[in-house]
């Protein structure tokens, strides 16, 4: 079996390289066929499939294949192919090779069979995913990217001390279930959280993923906080502040998309509600959960990916992502909307689209568990999402007020790779039996009750009417809303200001008296007929007395040796 000798994320991660160094025909060929070899590996490894390796005296598993880490392996290769295909056109070597890599580590993690393993694949991660950042080549991207990189290198930290102090309190570095409680247990399980994008460590989610590439945010929207869902799964299935934490997601993330105005980052906002209903599933933990979890990131990361693709078609073609700069669009773009309704009823849980296969296993679950506040609390949030995602933002862009934009349609490769996401979103929504068939565990299940039917439409339509009653009142407002990155685009860049300052007027208190000092000695000197000592300049007498301070502090750590 090529699984057996060959990672699929070592094929691609291999494979990535000629991206860089390929041009043209060569290139796009390329682009597609490597995605395609990636997927039929994944498809080749069989449930129990396991690959070791000795390493300084410690046993690594980096191929570790079982229910859970196939149904997000699946995903992850197939989003891997339809993003490529909605990227086929962007001439840009290094975005090609980032998105490349960032999906390599993804399945890396999810095939990790330990805790070493996944904390090296989890860094490349953050290396790769933030180029598709800064490859849109302006300033905002570039800070928006660098935050992003601190946050997650924040992650990274937490996550590299929880495994030494899991190593160090268990004796094993399995990636498994960890029961522990201890400090290892909220070091790993914070850094997996930051990952997930979960108040108030959520902030870098909807500050960056919007001024990343207009493919770029594609690939974001897929892997990362994905990857996060599958390893809170893994490892920290009934954890009970997850189920709390998970909804609280879900109306938090509604809440804020209702209030911004750019329509990325509008759907930035829902990545975070939508994660939200898995979290929460993970933390319920029961099998129908955690399949119920599996199975909304699998339908989900289909969805999201048409409708940023959506979005970020009307971004390439217009110039423009602000609600309150478009509208009318329908005229021009008529293929483009249709194919974003299609991601947008998925994600509302309408019946015969893919979200209501999934997310109602999860909303389920909590009823069987007894979890009623949960269970109101999860349909609650699922209004917000119909109203600002399946209502607000395509009326706003595509129909609505007219904008008097004219755009012709999106690049036909675009329209392929919406098309084929779409009719995964139908397919799915009409056979659920094809993804129930790969989840983790066997599930009994039958979204298509009368109950159901009747519970999501009645809301649906609820929704509907009272959206178009209150349209006049629902539009854009072109103003920034802050979330908790307040802290650190405003907080604490003063703080940072602040502490400089004040490290400055240290500095020169320091060297007014070095050089007061130093003058005294001078003095002497030129009692002495010593004339020209040099210390005359301010320049000079600062670096004599910063080299003087480093001076005694290697002779003190070499005394100390």
């Amino acid at each position: 079996m090529m699984a057996a000798w060959l990672h699929p994320a070592l094929l691609l991660g291999l494979g990535a390289l000629p991206l860089a160094v390929l041009q043209g025909r060569a290139r796009q060929v390329w682009q597609l066929a490597l995605p395609a070899l990636v997927l039929l590996s994944v498809i080749g490894i069989e449930s129990g499939t396991r690959v070791s390796l000795e390493m300084a005296g410690l046993e690594l598993v980096p191929l570790r294949a079982d229910g859970l880490s196939l149904v997000f392996a699946y995903i992850f290769a197939l989003v891997l192919f339809i993003g490529n295909i909605f990227a086929l056109k962007v001439d840009d070597g290094a975005q090609h090779v980032a998105a490349a890599l960032y999906a390599a580590a993804a399945l890396g993690a999810v095939f990790a069979g330990d805790l070493v393993t996944l904390y090296i694949f989890w860094e490349i991660m953050v290396v790769a995913s933030v180029w598709l950042i800064w490859r849109r080549q302006n300033r905002t991207a570039y800070e928006a990217g660098f935050r992003y990189l601190i946050v997650h290198a924040l992650g990274g930290m937490l996550l590299f001390a929880g495994v030494i102090a899991y190593y160090l309190t268990t004796g094993s570095l399995a990636f498994e279930p960890l029961q522990d409680g201890g400090m290892a247990f909220y070091l790993i399980l914070i850094a997996f959280l930051i990952n997930a994008a979960a108040p108030p460590l959520h902030a870098w989610l909807p500050d960056a993923y919007p001024e990343a590439t207009v493919t770029g945010t594609v690939f974001l929207s897929a892997f990362t906080t994905k990857t996060a869902v599958y390893v809170l799964a893994r490892g920290f299935p009934g954890t009970e502040l997850l189920v709390w934490l998970g909804v609280g997601m879900t109306l938090y993330g509604v809440t804020y998309a209702f209030l911004v105005n750019d329509i990325r980052r509008l759907l930035a906002y829902h990545i975070i509600s939508q994660v939200g209903y898995m979290v929460a599933g993970v933390g319920i933990g029961t099998q129908l959960a955690i399949s119920g979890t599996a199975a909304h990131a699998f339908t989900h990361i289909l969805y999201k990916a048409l409708l940023l693709m959506g979005a970020g078609a009307v971004l390439q073609m217009t110039g423009r992502s602000k609600l309150t700069e478009l509208g009318g669009l329908y005229r021009t773009m008529p293929v483009t909307f249709l194919l974003y309704m299609v991601g947008g009823l998925s994600i509302s849980a309408f019946p015969l689209f893919s979200g209501f296969v999934s997310k109602t296993i999860i909303v389920e679950a909590a009823a069987v568990d007894g979890r009623g506040i949960i269970f109101l609390l999860m349909m609650l949030a699922g209004v917000g999402t119909f109203l600002s995602t399946t209502l607000k933002l395509p009326y706003f862009t595509f129909l609505g007020p007219d904008s008097g934009l004219r755009p012709p349609e999106a690049p036909l490769n675009m329209r392929v790779a919406m098309g084929i996401a779409a009719l995964l979103c139908f397919a799915i929504g009409i056979m659920p039996g094809l993804l129930y068939a790969i989840l983790p565990y066997a599930i009994d299940y039958n979204a298509y009750t009368a109950s159901h039917l009747l519970k999501e439409m009645q809301l649906l339509l609820f929704t509907g009417l009272a959206f178009f009653l209150l349209v006049r009142f629902l539009g854009g407002k072109d103003k920034l809303s802050l979330d908790f990155d307040w802290f650190y685009r405003v907080a604490g860049k003063r703080l940072m200001l602040a502490v400089r300052d004040m490290i400055s007027e240290a500095n020169q208190d320091i060297r007014r008296e070095f050089m007061r000092a130093f003058g005294r000695l001078e003095k002497a000197a030129c009692e002495l007929r010593l004339s020209g000592w040099p210390v005359r300049s301010w320049a000079i007498g600062s670096m004599a007395l910063w080299t003087a301070v480093v001076l005694a502090i290697l002779l003190v750590f070499g005394l100390g040796g």
